[in-house]
């Protein structure tokens, strides 16, 4: 049986060979040298004029998925100019690329074909200086000037052309499917050769610029120290929340400065600290008011204008499309609004028909909350963490729209939470013009360490419930132990 599945391989592969052999004339005419990385490229299914029409035709979507352009055409004019300096050092100063600063508390940038490359604010306010702006920056442009997005899509269609054609050959539907999964695999993120290649791209172009390359390994760090922190405050202690730019690009350190050294850069150049902070000043921090703000466990949307508290142990994250909460237990829960597209359809239907179409409810409860109807039902589901009690909760805030609150519990925790989930739903509830109006973002502000102020007396001035002294250091980038000095520009978080 051994031999005669060898056999077979075999021929698939004198087959895939002849069949690839055959389209060589035009496939090699998609090789050739990439002037900056020095390097033969396969890139024959995506013509850079194909790559800025497919720029150009995503942005708009990535921009409205990170909750659009942030409302500040200073700092964005700030960001582009910083982003045309570093693109004038590189290989490809023509045609001007695109950036933009997203509104978004994510820490994460991008870059789509053609040249458009975004940082969001988060990631703006976890940086400490230009330098460490820069080199985000110019690591996003050495993905674009190294044609990654090409390559990955070329790569990727050779690789379904092969599976198809092997496919064919020994008839065999599994043997197809499995290739396939694999070239969609690797077409969905960089592998690690191509983030070397960015690092040592953007190090480049930061040296050129007169930065400092070690701003890269900084930056690097503090992002570790952010998401060890997030993972901590969500209760995860130990784990770092591997999300944001650290799971788009996955990078270290010591990776960057390799690169460095790939690079032959010249250390100790400009961070202009002071120059960024005052730029950053006065920027928005975490959640936007169109997405509502989560205060502790107790979140408001003021131009929804809503509200509720989350049940004690929850931690709350926000989003553009929901509120999502965890708890030490294992229990999750998840907020959001969806619209009816028949005003008529009672809320008991919705949720049974529309909703929850594919399981069974049990439980079923009809009341009232805050004035507005309300229909809850339970199941129980089977997830890759196990089986959950699900409790689904729809509420009536309009003919044409609903409030929605899912709880997700580990049976054995049904009970304990049953009461705190039904006091969340009884805290949800309208609010008043002045309450709205009292409701405003949080905002980065920079001031003057004085003589006597420490880390500690400085986060004290935070509007914050837990983990104070923690992320003023993983704000400003201090390490273990790093002391403040007077006269020194820190970042501080205000309402």
């Amino acid at each position: 049986m051994m031999r005669l599945r060898r056999a077979a391989a075999v021929q698939a592969a004198l087959a895939l060979c002849l069949a690839l052999a055959t389209a060589a004339p035009l496939l090699l005419g998609g090789c050739g040298v990439n002037p900056a990385t020095g390097e033969e490229q396969f890139t024959a299914f995506l013509s850079p004029e194909e790559e800025r029409r497919v720029g150009a035709q995503e942005h708009p979507k990535l921009v409205k998925a990170f909750g659009g352009l942030y409302d500040d055409p200073a700092l964005q004019r700030y960001v582009s100019s910083l982003g045309r300096l570093l693109q004038q050092t590189s290989e490809q100063p023509e045609p001007p690329f695109t950036f933009v600063v997203l509104d978004s508390p994510e820490v994460n940038a991008f870059a789509l074909p053609g040249g458009y490359v975004h940082v969001t604010r988060g990631l703006m306010a976890l940086a400490n200086d230009e330098a460490e702006l820069a080199g985000v920056i110019a690591h996003e442009i050495g993905h674009v000037t190294a044609r990654h997005s090409a390559e990955r899509y070329s790569h990727g269609l050779v690789a379904g052309l092969g599976a198809a054609i092997l496919g064919a050959v020994i008839d065999n539907r599994t043997v197809s499917d499995f290739a396939n999964l694999a070239a969609g695999a690797y077409v969905q993120g960089y592998s690690r050769s191509q983030e070397l290649e960015a690092d040592t791209l953007g190090v480049r172009y930061l040296s050129r610029a007169g930065f400092d390359a070690t701003a890269m390994s900084s930056f690097l760090e503090t992002m570790g120290a952010e998401a060890a922190l997030a993972g901590r405050m969500a209760g995860r202690r130990g784990e770092a929340a591997l999300a944001g730019l650290f799971a788009s690009h996955p990078r270290t350190a010591d990776r960057v400065t390799k690169a460095a050294a790939a690079a032959q850069a010249k250390f100790g150049g400009e961070r202009a600290r002071d120059i960024y902070l005052r730029q950053i000043n006065g920027m928005i921090y975490g959640d936007s008011p169109e997405d509502g703000f989560v205060r502790g466990r107790a979140f408001a949307h003021p131009i929804l204008r809503i509200a509720f508290t989350a049940p004690p142990g929850f931690h709350l994250r926000n989003g553009p499309e929901a509120v999502v909460g965890t708890h030490p237990s294992g229990a999750t829960m998840r907020f959001d609004r969806a619209r009816l597209e028949n005003p008529s359809i009672s809320t008991w239907r919705y949720l049974r028909s529309v909703w929850a179409s594919r399981v069974a409810l049990t439980r079923i409860e009809r009341t009232h909350v805050d004035g507005m109807e309300s229909v809850a039902a339970s199941t129980r589901v089977r997830t890759k963490s196990g089986v959950r009690d699900v409790r689904l909760v729809a509420i009536r805030a309009a003919p044409n729209r609903v409030y929605r609150f899912f709880f997700a519990t580990p049976p054995r925790h049904t009970r304990e939470l049953s009461t705190p989930f039904r006091q969340m739903i009884a805290s949800f509830r309208r609010l008043g013009v002045q309450q709205t109006a009292n409701l405003r973002p949080l905002r980065l502000r920079v001031v003057q360490v004085a003589p006597g102020d420490t880390a500690e007396s400085l986060a004290a001035r935070m509007p914050f419930n837990d983990f104070r002294a923690e992320r003023f250091r993983v704000l400003n980038g201090l390490r273990p132990g790093e002391r403040l000095r007077p006269g020194q520009l820190v970042k501080i978080v205000t309402e």
